[in-house]
């Protein structure tokens, strides 16, 4: 039986350089964004919570941001999740779907060019 080695985490440096890649919102926007009724309307919410997944990350990520903290295990998570959404999306126009909103909570807005 051959045991699968895991990959090494990524060097911090590395992960902050891919994360900066994953997220083309600044603070400022993305603080902004998680203010509209647009943005507190996607995502999941565990039962019993009030806020969705994505909205609670947009709030980390508006702290990493910043440079409050850097929380690598969120950084992570943060690229995968906008990586995996991307490869999902839609047909047509995608300026007001819930696609977007979704990103954006995550700190990604498909339509500000730039980046990944």
């Amino acid at each position: 039986m051959t045991r699968r080695r895991q990959a090494a985490p990524k060097p911090s440096a590395d992960l902050r350089r891919d994360f900066r890649k994953a997220v083309n919102m600044t603070a400022s926007q993305l603080r902004t964004w998680l203010a509209t009724p647009e943005s507190k309307e996607v995502g999941f919410t565990y039962e019993g919570e009030h806020e969705s997944v994505g909205h609670a990350s947009g709030r980390k990520i508006i702290k990493m941001l910043t440079g409050d903290s850097f929380d690598e295990a969120h950084a992570r998570k943060v690229i995968g999740y906008v990586h995996r959404h991307l490869a999902q999306r839609p047909a047509g126009d995608v300026s007001q779907t819930r696609w977007r909103y979704s990103l954006m909570n995550w700190g990604y807005d498909p339509l500000n060019r730039g980046k990944l």
